[in-house]
């Protein structure tokens, strides 16, 4: 939160002077996320700035079409659903993306080239956060993809 604060005040805009921020935080309770947005979008805000993923942006999307919606993740949103293009994404949405699902192929190719005997290489997310599916799905490395014993969730 320093450094959002800190990247408002470079431009210009200083909590509690010519900018009001709301906060709101899910705790990693995903079901929450589109009562907070509605709220938000009800008290009309200026833009809402949907960080942690896909989730977040998605239930914003969903509760206003009219309000800026800034979002940032780690996967494709046009994959997501997000936007409809990445060159002309349309809509009240937009972002930033680090498409880290589609490096993740490229992660376990390295990790495999740097122990090349490995029996197991794990992958570990979230069961919760509807992204994560993407990074399990990617990670499924031509060598490995026969080995259903490899791939199976853990509680």
């Amino acid at each position: 939160m320093a450094a959002f604060r800190k990247g408002l005040n470079e431009t210009g805009y200083v909590e509690g002077q010519n900018v009001a921020i709301e906060f709101r935080w899910a705790e990693g309770q995903y079901d929450r996320l589109p009562a907070m947005a509605t709220e938000l979008a009800q008290r009309r805000v200026t833009v809402i700035v949907a960080a942690g993923g896909t989730a977040p942006a998605l239930a914003a999307r969903k509760a206003s079409a009219t309000i800026p919606i800034v979002f940032s993740g780690g996967d494709d949103p046009v994959a997501q659903g997000l936007v409809a293009s990445l060159g002309r994404p349309g809509g009240n949405v937009m972002g930033v993306t680090l498409f880290g699902s589609e490096l993740m192929a490229k992660r376990v190719e390295l990790l495999h080239e740097f122990l090349p005997k490995a029996g197991t290489i794990a992958v570990l997310v979230s069961a919760d956060a509807p992204a994560d599916a993407v990074y399990v799905k990617e990670a499924r490395w031509p060598r490995f993809s026969d080995s259903a014993s490899l791939w199976r969730p853990v509680a």
